[in-house]
């Protein structure tokens, strides 16, 4: 295998496909390079994600080779800008390029997994709209792999359209997206959110997103690049019996001026401490009390439907629900002080964010 390509170009694909690797596991820590004509394919893989770049440089010979990832990509990374040089020789990787020159020792093509093809129909969804959806939704899925259904995304067919919906038991997201009938009626699947994390980074790539889904995984394809990933296997929460049917109490306040001043008083919020807000009708005063810390308040003018209400929030959850909740208005509705509240935007209806309370004496 020999070609040439830019600095820069090898740089991105390089690092691209190496945040799919298993540095702990000597076969997975590699990415593989396979070379046709001037087509470069690099693949990183640790069985349960596998993500790989097509890349178009000027080949010389055909071949195929399992590079280091990490290096590899330090050694490309350092070398001044321009053409570089990579060439195979027997077990090894020369890097040249002006009066740098490096020589790796390559992976054995033996401890890379085979990998096989998705095969399914291919529906195409919007890059733009679903890197928004993905934004909104994907922050509420858990990072406690104890618990593997939480750690995913449910896709779902929602009507004639798609719904993906998010839960760590604390929070939940749930955005609709109209007229993306990708699944068949009643279908659904649960895709690792650690998978569209990555997904996320690259929806820039392309003006759309081709999905293909396959018995037990999935595969996204945007511009050159393709992420796969096995789905999660198990029953998602029935998150329809979490959403209250009524909320009595609906706070309506200017979104940019609750998120700033939420972003202040939660300065004094340390070691987990909740911001309370204390609702009336002229608005919401939000409170966060630390022992031995300090106090801070802020009042936010608002319209206020309800009883006079204090209710307490994780204030890094509350942020989050507020900043991926679009307009210039948003609602927070409220039945007390322990059942779940609810975070959406005036006028919008296909984003939805579920927030538990914390008890507070």
């Amino acid at each position: 295998m020999k070609f040439k390509c830019e600095r820069d170009v090898l740089v991105e694909s390089l690092a691209t496909a190496g945040r799919a690797v298993n540095k702990g596991l000597p076969g997975l820590s590699g990415i593989q390079a396979i070379l046709k004509k001037n087509t470069l394919s690099l693949t990183g893989t640790d069985r349960d994600l596998t993500i790989s770049v097509d890349v178009e440089v000027s080949g010389s010979t055909d071949g195929e080779a399992v590079i280091p990832a990490r290096l590899a990509a330090d050694i490309v990374k350092a070398i001044k800008p321009g053409a570089v040089s990579l060439e195979v020789s027997g077990d090894s990787l020369q890097i040249t390029s002006g009066r740098s020159e490096f020589s790796i020792r390559l992976i054995a093509s033996d401890d890379f997994p085979k990998l096989a093809a998705t095969e399914s129909e291919t529906f195409t969804l919007s890059a733009e709209e679903l890197n928004n959806s993905l934004q909104q939704v994907v922050l509420a899925a858990s990072s406690d792999d104890s618990r593997p259904i939480l750690t995913g995304v449910l896709l779902a067919s929602e009507g004639d359209g798609l719904r993906l919906v998010a839960t760590d038991s604390y929070r939940l997201a749930m955005r609709d997206l109209k007229n993306a009938a990708v699944l068949k009626k009643g279908q659904s699947v649960l895709i690792p959110s650690r998978a569209l994390e990555e997904l996320n980074k690259v929806l820039d790539k392309g003006d759309k997103v081709d999905l293909q889904l396959g018995d037990n995984e999935a595969a996204f394809l945007v511009g050159d690049i393709k992420i796969t990933t096995r789905l999660i296997e198990g029953e998602f929460p029935n998150y329809r019996g979490l959403i209250p049917d009524s909320h009595p109490n609906k706070l309506t306040v200017n979104r940019g001026e609750f998120l700033e001043a939420l972003r202040r008083v939660k300065l004094l919020a340390r070691e987990s401490t909740p911001v309370r807000l204390e609702m009336t009708s002229d608005g919401v005063e939000l409170v966060a009390v630390t022992q031995d810390v300090g106090t801070a308040r802020e009042f936010v003018e608002g319209s206020y439907d309800g009883s006079d209400l204090i209710v307490a929030f994780n204030p890094q959850y509350l942020a989050e629900g507020v900043e991926v909740t679009p307009g210039d208005e948003i609602t927070l509705s409220t039945i007390d002080e322990l059942k779940p509240a609810l975070i959406h935007s005036v006028g919008v209806e296909d984003l939805l964010y579920l927030l538990m309370p914390v008890r507070v004496s």
